[in-house]
């Protein structure tokens, strides 16, 4: 249940993290007056977020109600270009611009995220927060912006790709070759390193996806 205390709610904002964490799945029928009761603001702002939401491609029609959008699969593969694209670059500015500092948090990151390796869901989130770090250490305001509208994208896969087995292990190797590469200062390796890490998640999305459809067949 959400805080109804405290500070004015976005509306927007908690509409576009239940869709992140799943909560509302692709599909999934989103009605005024169940997501004001459910986050305890009015419909005002819940219709708001919702127009606002539908111009970002997050919504789509579906007769006159609006509902989660789903991606298929050549959408996925264009959003995935891109995300490799702008995340190598980000990881290529942050061996040149990262602080010492942002390279600690990393590395500590890196390290918390041991314990969730039996955890995906958990790890889903701590990846997030992962990527977030590194968009942020890219030191460029332009790019972060960007990869900020691909992430939520990416919210409209309804499966994390860390759920596949061995990903949770493979997905901490990838990301630590990242930091080291960071942490040397090497743009190209960690370009390399983070272009290697979405691909590879790619495949193992792709296979997922193969499985779902072979077991609805």
């Amino acid at each position: 249940m959400y805080d109804t205390k405290g500070p004015p709610k976005d509306a927007y904002a908690m509409i576009l993290e239940a869709i992140d964490s799943h909560i509302y799945i692709p599909g999934s029928r989103l009605v005024e007056s169940e997501l004001a009761d459910r986050f305890g603001v009015s419909r005002t702002p819940i219709r708001e977020a919702l127009q606002r939401l539908e111009t970002q491609n997050l919504l789509t029609r579906d007769g006159r109600s609006l509902i989660v959008a789903s991606l298929d699969h050549t959408q996925m593969s264009e959003l995935y270009v891109v995300r490799g694209e702008l995340e190598g670059l980000a990881a290529r500015l942050a061996a040149s611009h990262a602080t010492p500092e942002e390279v600690k948090v990393l590395r500590d990151m890196l390290e918390a995220d041991q314990e969730l390796v039996n955890d995906p869901q958990a790890l889903s989130r701590a990846n997030k927060r992962f990527h977030k770090q590194i968009h942020l250490a890219s030191h460029n305001r332009f790019l972060v912006q960007q990869l900020d509208l691909v992430h939520r994208s990416m919210a409209l896969l309804a499966t994390t790709s860390i759920a596949a087995e061995g990903r949770s292990a493979d997905t901490l190797e990838e990301h630590a070759k990242i930091v080291e590469a960071i942490e040397n200062g090497q743009g190209d390796a960690a370009d390399t390193a983070l272009r290697t890490h979405i691909s590879k998640a790619y495949v193992t999305r792709l296979k997922l996806d193969a499985q779902a459809v072979e077991a609805a067949d």
